[in-house]
């Protein structure tokens, strides 16, 4: 019987959501973004062996991966996953939705589709607009969801599991307060002045 229950929760994000059903807006990202099966959020670095391995990483291991980020929680996977996991639960809490849905959603809003490079010409630099490769955009969009999350906890009542989960559901619904989207906004302004 508990055998029967492993396989089941094997594909099941925290023993709760189902990665099935979950639809992409953009379609250019969903090859960019693995659903595959999640056990633990513990690759051991499998997806910083080759070039794009990084793909086949499931996407809710990322986002612990970026929560890690910063002072106070570098290294510490385990308070990462709580945090993840925390902020999961009050997503699901409030939108009713599976958050891993939530979370795809607030990535493809939130991943900036512009930006710009610094070419030189002679000894001056211009700066010039170049699409953004989908692997980037989603790289982007994690590292500003993660980035506003610590922003919007630090040195608030709020715990960091309800601003990430304030943050994603904002980023969802583009709501041009979150701090993923007014990042994505504002780089997306300044390639467009550079066209």
């Amino acid at each position: 019987m508990a055998e029967e229950e492993n396989e089941r929760n094997y594909f099941l994000v925290f023993g709760k959501w189902s990665m099935d059903n979950i639809e992409f807006r953009d379609l250019g990202l969903d090859r960019c973004i693995s659903l595959k099966g999640f056990i633990a959020p513990y690759s051991g670095g499998r997806g910083a062996r080759k070039r794009f391995d990084k793909t086949t990483m499931p996407i809710v291991e990322r986002l612990i991966n970026k929560m890690m980020r910063g002072e106070h929680n570098t290294g510490k996977k385990h308070k990462a996953y709580n945090i993840v996991k925390e902020a999961f639960d009050i997503i699901a809490e409030r939108t009713n939705k599976n958050p891993i849905q939530v979370l795809i959603t607030a990535i493809e809003n939130a991943g900036p589709r512009e930006e710009i490079v610094r070419l030189k010409y002679g000894g001056i630099s211009v700066p010039k607009s170049v699409d953004t490769s989908p692997l980037r955009r989603v790289d982007q969009a994690l590292m500003n969801i993660a980035k506003g999350a610590r922003k919007s906890a630090f040195k608030s009542k709020r715990s960091i599991s309800e601003c990430l989960a304030s943050e994603i559901i904002a980023a969802a619904n583009y709501d041009m307060k979150a701090f993923s989207i007014a990042k994505k906004e504002e780089k997306e302004r300044i390639a467009k002045a550079a066209r």
